[in-house]
């Protein structure tokens, strides 16, 4: 059930908000910046690539990995296979998940690993299969963290995570995110690196086959790791919350850009934080719910089983996110499916018990000891302007003959790839964070 009447009281939303998922995402703009900044200073815009690489194995735990996996997916267009390696385990805990190469992965391979915790022994794991086989390696991580020192021990190269800036605590760096150990096949920095020998192709960047990467046990910090600044515990495992997933995803978009995967100079990318901003003053705990895109989509959402529909690669990962959100934050299910096949998919669940139509509400029936039935409420992601090709106008069609409530989210006309995923992907977190604090049984 939704108290719409606290989505107007910013008071009240503050006080709810014990996790700060509010601040989190109007921070995300700033985390943009933030996060180009470390990629800068951590050497990525001075790698030397060998031209592009075979394919780009994503891994990280929960919604770091996925998320950020399905977003470089979308944008690559299919330049390069974008391939996420799902963690295995017995719990969805740290220490319990474990990564595996693909049996096909090797030196023409790029490894990116994404993770807001540093802690995950199965990660140090998978960067030294990686250093076996190798492949090229980068990691946005904390700085101080084993993950950090493992990828320096591989000679790869590790983007330090932006923190979020409400954080107490001091934000610091590894040692080994820049200077001479960070060298791979796309890793070989114009300053401050010492010249690398050739290595025959297959071969690791140091020592024999097989043997594990060198170990300077004089020359690694002895450290005791701490949780991120910003950083809610169940953020390793669990979706990327607002944020955090653009503090990991933007030093992965200056990387691709630099070897010649997606297009995201430092002008896109500030135009990225820019519309962050906009969307961020535009769904404020400050501004009226019948103004507000994020609180008019978490209201009519209250009470409704979502259908997410999504047409276009970048709105499908939106999507997929969305629905990972509602479940974590609120609670709440939500069905994905990408046109025109959802009009299929979803088209018996309409003509049936969950239509708009179906059961008109009781008018005697007890507002208070009974509730409203569930009804399903089409959402539509779409990210540019509807053409001849699009399906989104038989979606219109199909939700009006069966009575569906539909609510409609596309980016602002002349919106390149980048800001069209800025803009949907903040709105939704927006959303998905009112309808968790507005809601009497998650609050």
């Amino acid at each position: 059930m939704l108290d719409e009447s606290l989505l107007d009281a910013p008071e009240a939303l503050a006080r709810a908000d014990t996790r700060g998922l509010l601040r989190g995402a109007a921070e995300s703009g700033a985390r943009v910046r933030t996060a180009v900044r470390h990629a800068a200073e951590a050497g990525v815009g001075d790698l030397k690539p060998d031209g592009r690489p075979r394919a780009v194995l994503v891994a990280g735990p929960g919604g770091a990995g996925s998320c950020t996996a399905g977003l470089l997916g979308a944008l690559s267009g299919g330049n390069c296979p974008v391939s996420l390696i799902a963690p295995t385990g017995v719990a969805p805990a740290p220490g319990a998940l474990h990564w595996t190469l693909p049996g096909w992965a090797g030196p023409l391979d790029l490894l990116v690993i994404a993770t807001p915790d540093g802690t995950e022994p199965g990660l140090p794991l998978l960067v030294e299969q990686a250093y076996r086989r190798g492949c090229a390696l980068v990691a946005v991580a904390p700085g101080h963290s084993p993950l950090a020192d493992a990828v320096a021990q591989a000679r790869g190269l590790t983007v330090p995570l932006a923190a979020s800036a409400n954080s107490s605590a001091p934000y610091t760096t590894s040692p080994y995110a820049t200077g001479p150990a960070t060298t791979s096949r796309y890793a070989n920095a114009e300053h401050g690196a010492a010249p690398q020998p050739p290595r025959p192709e297959g071969a690791p960047a140091e020592g024999a086959i097989g043997e594990p990467p060198p170990h300077d046990t004089a020359a690694t910090p002895q450290h005791q790791h701490t949780e991120p600044p910003g950083t809610a515990p169940d953020e390793v495992t669990g979706p990327a919350l607002p944020g955090t997933l653009w503090a990991l995803l933007t030093p992965l978009l200056v990387l691709v850009d630099r070897i010649g995967l997606v297009s995201a100079p430092s002008t896109a990318l500030q135009q990225v934080a820019d519309r962050l901003d906009k969307v961020a003053e535009r769904c404020g705990p400050a501004i009226a719910t019948y103004t507000n895109p994020a609180k008019t989509l978490a209201a009519e959402l209250a009470g409704a089983l979502p259908l997410l529909w999504t047409e276009g690669p970048l709105a499908a990962a939106a999507g997929r996110r969305f629905s990972g959100l509602l479940a974590a934050l609120a609670g709440r299910p939500a069905l994905v499916a990408e046109l025109p096949g959802a009009l299929a998919a979803h088209g018996t669940l309409l003509a049936g018990a969950f239509a708009g139509g179906a059961d008109p509400d009781d008018f005697f029936r007890d507002r208070v000891e009974e509730p409203e039935a569930l009804r399903a409420r089409i959402v539509l992601l779409h990210e540019e302007p509807v053409g001849r090709v699009s399906a989104v106008p038989n979606a219109r069609e199909l939700a009006l003959a069966h009575d569906t409530a539909f609510s409609e989210l596309e980016p602002a006309e002349g919106s390149n790839l980048l800001e069209s995923a800025a803009e949907l992907l903040a709105i939704t977190d927006f959303a998905a964070v009112y309808l968790a604090l507005a809601s009497a049984d998650r609050s």
